[in-house]
């Protein structure tokens, strides 16, 4: 039988290991919490230190409908920033392409915008030309996108929880379609999202 006085410091103690251990698990620093760390393939792919509410900026569709990224709540959103005159966003958009035909739209919404001033037609063309026509026609029509995001440099790729929070981002074209990311996103996606 344990002393009365043993008692609350035991208790004490087993409290303070208990959130030391959910700290480990939970916490590991500020890097999101539910996002596991991206595989080397992905080494550009940075989790943001405190997820942030992404810009509510509208991008126009292929018959110019505006959407907006809350639209895609509720899913894992990868949002692709390029342009037809930026050379590494070129070399990218057949990777994201295959990305999203591999894991689909069901959990993860590949969103690839055009932000230079390219028209409707001439934004389909390209992406055909470019083994990248998989991705939907999807224009920044109100020259946001650079400026609310922060981009500095093209492509810029943001990943965005389902609860429409960046989660992370790559600056510079990644192998997207690397059988070690597409494992990351089915990994990322199959989690369950509150």
């Amino acid at each position: 039988m344990m002393p009365q006085t043993r008692r609350p410091v035991l208790a004490v103690v087993v409290i303070v290991l208990v959130g030391a251990i959910a700290a480990v698990f939970y916490g590991r620093g500020f890097a999101p919490v539910h996002v596991p760390g991206p595989p080397p393939v992905l080494a550009k792919l940075k989790l943001a230190a405190r997820p942030k509410a992404v810009p509510a900026v509208a991008f126009a569709d292929a018959q110019d409908q505006l959407h907006r990224l809350a639209e895609f709540r509720g899913r894992y959103v990868l949002l692709n920033l390029w342009a037809t005159w930026c050379a590494p966003c070129v070399k990218e958009l057949p990777a994201l392409a295959g990305l999203k035909r591999t894991i689909g739209n069901a959990k993860l919404a590949v969103i690839a915008v055009n932000v230079g001033r390219d028209n409707v037609a001439n934004t389909a063309k390209f992406l055909k030309a470019h083994d990248a026509a998989t991705l939907l026609v999807y224009r920044d029509v109100n020259t946001a996108f650079l400026h609310a995001f922060g981009a500095f440099g093209l492509p810029l790729t943001v990943l965005i929880g389902p609860d429409g929070r960046e989660v992370a981002r790559a600056i510079g074209a990644v192998q997207w379609d690397d059988k070690d990311s597409i494992a990351y996103f089915r990994s990322l996606t199959a989690r369950k999202t509150s």
